[in-house]
């Protein structure tokens, strides 16, 4: 009984265990609890599908699948003149009312 005092107290004065022991308890006890918390978060999320036909009550058009493609995006880009532009500075908070009116 006395080895097993002395050897618990060996240990408990041992700075890799007083300190290292809580750290890697905490890291991954912290990591399994981080994933119960959120298996719940997804488990009881409100999800619904939205139907196109609720959308266009709203005033939404929903594009068919096949109507955009990467080619079709990319033909829209080549389009952009993006040889002749003109850098604009926004106005600051403070400059407000100082700064003409870019026309």
């Amino acid at each position: 009984m006395e080895s097993i005092k002395s050897s618990f107290d060996k240990l408990r004065k041992n700075k890799t265990f007083k300190y290292g022991m809580p750290f890697f308890i905490l890291v991954i006890g912290g990591s399994f609890g981080l994933r119960e918390f959120a298996q719940l978060r997804f488990q009881f999320s409100k999800k619904q599908m939205i139907k196109p036909e609720e959308l266009e009550e709203q005033g939404i058009i929903m594009k068919k699948p096949g109507e955009v493609t990467l080619e079709s995006e990319f033909n829209k880009i080549i389009a952009l003149d993006i040889d002749n532009w003109e850098n604009v500075r926004g106005p600051r908070p403070w400059e407000k009312e100082t700064l003409p009116k870019v026309t």
